[in-house]
């Protein structure tokens, strides 16, 4: 299993334990793929992090 589904469900686990406090699920789902990805090497968390404060843009 790969680190993105493995982040993936670790989301999914995490969101269904959250659902009792009322928040997101498809949040959590999103997060855990995420790490997942950082994890794989397929995603650039300093760019991420750039992006979202506005030091980079694609344009």
């Amino acid at each position: 299993m790969s680190p993105t589904v493995t982040g993936l469900a670790a989301g999914a686990v995490l969101a269904v334990v959250a659902l009792s406090f009322g928040l997101v699920t498809a949040l959590f789902m999103a997060v855990g793929a995420a790490v997942g990805r950082a994890a794989e090497g397929r995603l650039d968390l300093a760019g991420v992090l750039d992006a979202l404060r506005g030091k980079r843009s694609s344009s």
